[in-house]
């Protein structure tokens, strides 16, 4: 069974990360967390990478502020796809996080999302379509998500047009 590993730098990336979990719930996607560093815990980074390579997992999601190495360390021991989620800490607010991320060398690629819980939320969307391109009743599950969020957008307009007319 094809999972998603969602790993951070550290535990105070736990509330921007919950975004992650809970879209990768929503869309029914099975997946661990781990706290793990590039920086403290290189050995042990590399360990969990392939360890959870042979259990079956095909991306990971990987959480870093300040110098946001994680998603690069990881990037650097798998040919799976990893998502970087740059954390808004430290005093540049995530920006050094997203240059950390964002800048990789040719042949070691990490797609990386916004700063913070969008991109958060939308790692697990992505991981999701990554997922989807070889199963199809999850493609189903992520076309419809898609829908359901028109409609509610959709009837917010609506709503708001009402309110005008009054």
């Amino acid at each position: 069974m094809s999972w998603v590993a969602v790993l951070m730098g550290s535990e105070s990336d736990w509330p921007v990360m919950q975004s992650t979990t809970s879209m990768l719930e929503t869309l029914g996607i099975k997946f661990e967390v781990k706290v793990t560093s590039a920086h403290r815990t290189p050995a042990g980074t590399q360990a969990y990478v392939q360890d959870a390579e042979e259990r079956g997992c095909r991306v990971f999601i990987c959480a870093a502020g300040m110098a946001a190495h994680l998603a690069g360390a990881v990037a650097a021991h798998t040919q799976r796809p990893v998502i970087g989620v740059p954390i808004d800490s430290g005093p540049l607010q995530g920006f050094d996080a997203l240059l950390s991320t964002v800048q990789m060398p040719g042949g070691i690629p990490v797609a990386t999302v916004a700063v913070g819980k969008a991109g958060a939320k939308n790692a697990g969307y992505l991981a999701a379509q990554i997922l989807a391109v070889a199963d199809d009743a999850l493609h189903q599950v992520v076309v419809k998500d898609r829908s359901d969020n028109r409609i509610k957008v959709e009837a917010q307009n609506e709503s708001v047009q009402e309110s005008l007319k009054s």
